[in-house]
Formats: structure tokens, sequence, C-alpha cells
């Protein structure tokens, strides 16, 4: 028998510090975009136009220990993290051990959501996000230094993950899990479930997605329904049709429902772009337009933006 078979979880972690690793490759990627977006409407307070950039630099390195596992960290420097809080420019950091037998665990700090975290964004890309006013649902997501598990392979195409985070002061343990398909070629199915919050405010959200590409056309629908104790329940529905013209050129259009339980008003945000990428730089053109903005009737918002990323 395979004597990978018997370690434990305990043993797994263990041996992060019991072994010893050979040398391993160091490798760095990183982003920088520029943009100007322009935002009218009844629904925002800080309408007009508005600059904006962003980079990150990511570290990632890996080594075989000398039981064969695998032992790999990744370090990210983003520019967008300290914006006036004091946090630092350190964002997502991970330090995991993983073998085929285990499977990987996990200890992820700064940025770490949850095992949900795959299913974070909607279908549409979460475009809620990209109009002011515009409330989108809430996320179990955990809180920093979180623990990961996922599966080793349990059948071809799908991975299983759960994860954890201690609670802190009122808060509870956060637990989540998530399930992604990719066994059919084209075909993508997610299914999410966590909770957080402290016990008064306890929000659990389950996220369902599914996506198909058959040649130049994806289209992906996702619904993610979140469960709070002694607040209104919360439904995102989601889809997205992206067309790709060319090698370069791509279309999107995207359209997202926000129903607040116990509210007549839903909010309603589509939006269109047009991407072109030439090797690592990428330029894109999107225009958003909400309605029923804060489940508001009446409430709108409107939104363009042009941009242009380089990936290295």
């Amino acid at each position: 028998m395979n004597k990978f078979k018997k370690i434990g979880l305990t043993a797994l972690a263990g041996s992060l510090v019991a072994t010893s690793a050979f040398a391993g490759g160091l490798s760095a990627t990183g982003s920088a975009s520029i943009g100007v977006s322009n935002i009218t409407g009844t629904a925002d307070t800080s309408t007009g136009k508005d600059w904006s950039m962003a980079n990150s630099v990511t570290l990632a390195g890996s080594g075989e220990l000398d039981n064969g596992m695998t032992v790999s960290m990744s370090f990210e420097l983003d520019a967008n993290v300290d914006a006036g809080t004091g946090t630092g420019p350190f964002d997502n950091h991970s330090v995991s051990v993983s073998s085929d037998a285990m499977g990987t665990l996990k200890f992820s700090g700064h940025g770490g959501s949850s095992a949900q975290s795959a299913m974070d964004t909607t279908a549409a890309g979460d475009i809620w996000n990209q109009t002011l006013g515009i409330t989108g649902p809430t996320a179990a997501a955990a809180g920093n230094d979180s623990l990961y598990y996922t599966l080793p392979e349990v059948m071809d195409g799908l991975a299983i993950t759960a994860s954890m985070s201690p609670g802190r002061a009122a808060q509870e343990t956060h637990t989540s899990f998530g399930l992604v398909y990719t066994g059919y070629d084209g075909l993508t199915l997610k299914y999410g479930n966590g909770d957080s919050g402290a016990p008064a405010s306890e929000t659990e959200s389950t996220t369902m997605m599914a996506s198909y590409a058959i040649g130049s056309l994806t289209a992906a629908v996702s619904q993610t329904e979140a469960d709070n104790t002694g607040a209104a329940n919360r439904t995102l529905d989601a889809f997205q049709i992206a067309y790709t013209l060319t090698d370069d050129i791509s279309l999107t259009y995207g359209n997202e429902t926000f129903d607040l339980a116990g509210n007549a008003t839903d909010e309603e945000v589509e939006a269109i772009g047009v991407s072109y990428t030439s090797g690592g730089m990428t330029i894109s053109a999107n225009q958003y337009e909400a309605k029923g903005a804060g489940n508001t009737a009446g409430a709108k918002s409107d939104k363009w933006s042009l941009s242009a990323a380089f990936a290295f």
C-alpha cells in the first residue's frame, strides 16, 4: 500500500517543517492597467469622470520535499491594497503542501476568501460592482489566515475544496466548500456554499454556475442566494454571452438582476463590452446601465469605461 495513504492531515501539515525541500524555481508575474470612466444618473453621488490605475506583482515558487510531496508559495504585492487604510502593499499570500495521494493543504494569509471563492464572481463578471448604487450579493467569505483542503481527484474533472477561518471577536468560524466540474469538453459546472458573520447577523450563501463553450461562442448563467439572519434575504441572477470575432477581438453582453426580499423593485444591470488583445496587452471599452439601483424605483445609473491592461 502506498505509504502516503496512511498519512493523516496532521502529518501532512507537519511535513511542512519536518522535511527539507530541494531547491525549486521562482517565477515573477505581474499586471498593470490604466483606465478612465464616466458615471451619470440619479443613483450615484460620485458622478463624473474618473481616472484609475492598478498594478501588482506576484512571486511564486515550488520545490519537492524528500518524501515526494510538493511545497508551493505565492506572494503578491498589490498597489491597490494601501488606499489610506494602513494595510500596506502586501495582498494575497499562501503556502501549500500537496501530493497526488493526499490532495492539497493550503494556508492562506491576507486576501484569502473561502472554498467558495471560485464562485465569488457571477456569470456576468460582477458587473453590479461596476456601477455605484448597486448593492450586489453578500458573499460568504472567510477572513484572513484561512485553511483550505482540496481532495485528491475522485473522478475525472471534479475538484472538491473545503475551507475554514477562525472567527474573531464576535464572529463565528467561517466554513465553506466548493465543487468544480470540467470533465465534459466545453462545459464547466460550479457549486459553492458558505457562511460568515456573527450569530445575530450570520449569512449563508449558495452559488450555482454553469458555462458552455462551443466554437467562438461561450454562454454562462449563475445564481447566488444569501440567507441573512436579521436582514432581508438576497438573490442575484446573472447570465453572459461572449463571442470571439477574431483571435484578437471579442464581444460580451452581461445581465444581472438583484432581488431583495420584501422589496417590490429589483436592481438590473446590463453591460456590453468589446476588447482587443495583442500579446500581453488588452484594450477594453464597456458600457453599463443600471435600473432600480439600490432597489429604488426610478433610480438609474449609467457608466462607460475605457482601459488598457498589460500582463507580463
